[in-house]
């Protein structure tokens, strides 16, 4: 169990270091953002064009690194969305047993089909190397290529949650991270 709890840590490390970048690159979507905005209306004022399709595009696959990257650290969080009625008024015993059979059942089986479906997809972006029609726009290839990453990420992810929730029911030693995560859920009613 210790070797897989280790794999499970190096898994967090690798999501926590992407989610970090993610942060990062939100404040660069915004820098982007506002400098479409300012040179848009700047340029009118002056009589100039000083805004490109290219800086609206590069916001766009800034937004869908962050959305599509971002998920995995998102969950190793445990700040997915959820509708927990039930779930919060649950123990920590019963949550971890409702997250691993949402795992194995929903989340894994969901990315799986998401790597499928996709891939044709990409193939087919990367054989004609597709490029945005917009002029002056960025190639689509490459922004396409992250949804496999992204459903990669979020299996190894999902990997690493099953593995600390089953070490917590096996009440393993010197697993103190997922039972203070638990005990502070608990203490809290989320």
């Amino acid at each position: 169990m210790n070797i897989l709890l280790g794999v499970s840590r190096a898994i967090d490390g690798f999501s926590t270091f992407v989610g970090r970048m993610m942060w990062w690159l939100t404040v660069a979507m915004v820098l982007i953002g506002a400098y479409n905005v300012i040179t848009r209306y700047l340029g009118q004022y002056l009589g100039v064009q000083l805004s490109a399709n290219v800086y609206l595009e590069l916001q766009t696959y800034a937004f869908d690194l962050i959305f599509l990257l971002g998920a995995a650290y998102l969950l190793r969080e445990d700040g997915h969305v959820r509708v927990d009625i039930v779930y919060s008024r649950l123990g920590p015993r019963a949550r971890a047993w409702i997250d691993i059979f949402g795992t194995l059942f929903f989340l894994v089986p969901f990315c799986i089909f998401g790597l499928y479906f996709c891939l044709g997809y990409v193939e087919r972006s990367w054989a004609v190397m597709e490029q945005s029609p917009n002029p002056g726009g960025l190639a689509r290839y490459p922004i396409k290529t992250v949804m496999l990453v992204a459903f990669a990420m979020l299996i190894l992810q999902g990997i690493s949650e099953l593995i600390k929730n089953i070490a917590y029911l096996a009440r393993q030693p010197g697993f103190a991270e997922n039972e203070a995560h638990r005990a502070t859920q608990e203490t809290e009613g989320l």
